[in-house]
């Protein structure tokens, strides 16, 4: 190892910063890697979406609607997808995420009563509807909002 072997290591040296149109020495000189004339090798080139003045796409396209900020995207789960569980057991939205019955919990859990439960189980969950409510307490389970 001499002084004329030294180089830096392998992948720590990388730049995007050439010095584009700086002669032809350079290997970017004269048009600076942008052709030759037309409107994109000029300054002030036209905006995402122009299309030359005719009626561009996103104007074309009719507009219907509207998308609510403030809704929430709630998780539904039927009474029967807690058969899985053992007796007595304390349902969470973690322990339904451990057994894969819910992937993401989003903005909330909400049970639902469709299908039948035949276990008694403590649920913790953030909505209830009537039918699930009425289904789990008569197996003498209890459902807790959180």
């Amino acid at each position: 190892m001499d002084l004329s072997n030294l180089q830096p290591a392998l992948g720590s040296k990388h730049s995007d910063n050439f010095r584009r149109g700086r002669g032809h020495g350079s290997g970017n000189g004269k048009t600076a890697g942008k052709g030759h004339k037309g409107q994109k090798a000029r300054s002030g080139a036209t905006r995402p979406g122009f299309e030359g003045g005719q009626m561009p796409l996103y104007r074309r396209i009719p507009k219907r609607g509207f998308t609510n900020r403030n809704t929430k995207t709630i998780i539904g789960i039927n009474v029967n997808a807690l058969e899985c569980f053992d007796n007595g057991t304390v349902v969470t939205v973690e322990t339904l995420l451990e057994s894969g019955i819910v992937k993401n919990p989003r903005d909330g859990v909400k049970i639902l009563g469709n299908g039948e439960l035949t276990k008694k189980l403590t649920v913790k969950v953030d909505a209830f509807s009537e039918g699930a409510k009425t289904k789990i307490e008569a197996l003498g389970g209890t459902c807790e909002v959180i």
